[in-house]
């Protein structure tokens, strides 16, 4: 169904006359790559997709491998929008619709650690690692008093970085983690999360006020049709529940 937007919304989301977003395929609940890379598929891209129908702009997608580019692509405004996990230290450069869906952070270790409990991680002598500037690192950077943080260059690489060092616990979105454990017989994710995220679609804080509304309008409209329902069974995401805006 169309959205329902003014001239001036449209020219102020997308300036250009066409419409650019970052998609992270950093996070697989969100977007991944097909077999030969020449093409991305996933939840924000059909959101991507449905948004640009609905307003009857050309889409552009901007491909990206870790959250903190894509920060950084739409902070700058080359690109008109993107999809993130909600964060005080980003919302100062991003404004960010109602979030659409629910994921967990979790910590990971070895099977023959002691550590066992999510409390057991903030101590001097552990190291955590995390992907350089995703959600998880950003709020651990702000939680964790005793422990220090070691950045992986993108969250998918973080098992592997992780298995490399010396660290004694890694943090990742729960699915990327289970998916990267498979080829490790050693290492174990911890039953319950530390953080719940909430991924959201934002927008340079630099754009009209118009460019909000229409945002937060295609948003709401997306949870309240159940359109975000039907891309997660299409897209087969387990572990991720819908935003309860209603």
């Amino acid at each position: 169904m169309p959205l329902t937007s003014r001239p001036e919304e449209i020219k102020s989301i997308a300036p250009l006359g066409r419409l650019r977003t970052t998609i992270n395929v950093g996070n697989p609940i969100l977007a991944t790559w097909n077999a030969h890379k020449t093409d991305v598929d996933g939840i924000s891209v059909d959101l991507a997709k449905s948004l640009a129908a609905q307003i009857g702009l050309e889409l552009e997608l901007i491909p990206l491998e870790s959250a903190g580019e894509a920060v950084k692509v739409v902070t700058n405004e080359d690109a008109d929008f993107g999809f993130f996990a909600l964060d005080p230290k980003r919302a100062s450069h991003i404004f960010f619709s109602t979030p659409y869906i629910l994921i967990e952070g979790c910590y990971l270790t070895h099977k023959t650690s002691k550590i066992t409990e999510n409390d057991q991680v903030d101590q001097n002598h552990i190291s955590v690692v995390v992907g350089k500037g995703s959600a998880y690192d950003l709020y651990l950077t702000r939680t964790l008093k005793h422990a220090s943080i070691v950045r992986a260059p993108t969250s998918p690489t973080v098992v592997e970085y992780f298995v490399k060092s010396e660290a004694l616990v890694a943090a990742g979105v729960r699915q990327q983690l289970e998916e990267d454990i498979k080829k490790y017989e050693d290492l174990k994710i911890f039953e319950k999360s530390f953080m719940t995220i909430q991924q959201a679609m934002g927008i340079p804080r630099s754009r009209p006020e118009a460019a909000q509304v229409l945002l937060q309008r295609f948003m709401m409209d997306a949870l309240k049709s159940g359109l975000i329902h039907q891309l997660i069974e299409k897209h087969k995401i387990n572990g991720a529940n819908v935003y309860e805006a209603f």
